[in-house]
């Protein structure tokens, strides 16, 4: 009898240290595979940096990549807490399509009950996004925007095919405006959702397929 291909391990990429903080809080139980947690830092370029470097590595070189952290909501209505899933990731060089979105929303909805899930493209940008310049890019479609899940997405698909998904906690709005990112850490309803939603992020990854030899 053959030997059954090993679960791909599970690449979660954040940017903060506060992110990642939140993060830490692993949920007993089984993972599909062994999970890195990775602080890129801010801003598309090391996020790129970080995840050629991470997904070169023979241990994550088949790793699924799931790009996480705060984001700025871009529709009406939106709030600090809310929960956006990416349907696809988007910035001047390109989008990527996510896997899995339909079930990290139902997942999310599990994990962390009440709060408001918001689907659609997620874009990039290389500053933070304030006033007439966040219109401008809801006008394109999208529903929020943050500094490295782009980057983060596709890099991972251009070092290898592998599922990749990017799930944003909204901590800044159309209505809730940061006066500077270091309010961030005054987010405290989007910090205790990035830490409830571990749970989420087990059952998509427990969802892949085996990856292909």
């Amino acid at each position: 009898m053959s030997a059954q291909p090993a679960p791909a391990p599970l690449l979660i990429a954040c940017a903060l240290g506060i992110e990642q903080f939140a993060l830490r809080r692993r949920e007993r139980g089984t993972w599909g595979g062994p999970v890195t947690v990775l602080r890129t830092g801010m801003g598309p370029a090391a996020a790129e940096r970080s995840v050629t470097r991470m997904l070169a590595g023979p241990d994550l070189d088949r790793a699924a990549v799931l790009a996480t952290g705060f984001c700025a909501g871009l529709a009406p209505g939106m709030h600090p807490g809310d929960l956006v899933v990416a349907e696809e990731t988007r910035d001047p060089r390109g989008s990527v399509p996510c896997a899995g979105t339909e079930l990290l929303v139902k997942e999310l909805g599990r994990a962390v009950p009440g709060r408001t899930v918001h689907t659609g493209p997620l874009t990039g940008s290389d500053h933070v996004v304030r006033g007439h310049e966040r219109s401008g890019l809801r006008a394109t479609g999208a529903i929020a925007v943050d500094m490295e899940s782009a980057a983060t997405l596709l890099s991972a698909v251009r070092v290898g095919e592998r599922p990749v998904a990017a799930v944003r906690v909204v901590v800044d709005a159309p209505e809730h405006e940061l006066v500077r990112i270091g309010t961030v850490r005054g987010g405290i309803s989007a910090f205790r959702v990035l830490r409830s939603v571990l749970p989420a992020f087990r059952e998509w990854h427990r969802s892949l397929p085996l990856p292909r030899r």
